[in-house]
């Protein structure tokens, strides 16, 4: 009786306890690994970077010539 008992015991710590336990820890590593890649990504958005290429007026050709004056009509 205490052998089947025994055996029960060890195969529900082993079979279920062990990879709830694991699968945990995993889950959570992921979720932390997760959130601070989330963090980097949006301190990096906040920040400016370098490695934008801002465009100044003079880059756009023909941008003064493309006005049109206004005239207000009564």
């Amino acid at each position: 009786m205490w052998v089947l008992l025994f055996y029960f015991a060890y195969r529900f710590i082993f079979n279920f306890i062990i990879p709830v336990v694991k699968a945990t820890r995993q889950v959570k590593s992921q979720m932390r690994e997760f959130q601070s890649k989330m963090q980097e990504q949006q301190q990096a958005s906040h920040t400016p970077s370098s490695s934008f290429v801002k465009t100044s007026p003079s880059s756009a050709p023909g941008a003064k010539e493309d006005y049109i004056d206004f005239e207000e009509i009564k």
